[in-house]
């Protein structure tokens, strides 16, 4: 059984700059709770397609890790710190 592909890799940009990365299964809720909780951002942007959960995850963890090393070590705005 193949396995599901229905997450949603994405970026919130505040004009040209990535505040946050991360991953969902529904992006437009996703994007309510950012605004929800304050997150300052012009746009989301979807990577498509969708892939499953574990790839979403590698994904996010390499973008991430990507963003750091051309950021001083430091994680985009709203991306937790981390431990």
């Amino acid at each position: 059984m193949a396995k599901k592909r229905n997450y949603y890799r994405y970026e919130l940009r505040d004009h040209r700059r990535i505040v946050y990365v991360g991953v969902t299964d529904d992006p437009a809720r996703r994007e309510d709770e950012h605004k929800r909780e304050g997150k300052r951002f012009t746009s989301m942007n979807i990577v498509r397609p969708a892939v499953t959960k574990n790839s979403a995850e590698r994904w996010e963890e390499e973008k991430l890790e990507q963003y750091r090393r051309s950021h001083g070590g430091k994680n985009p705005r709203y991306n937790k710190t981390e431990s």
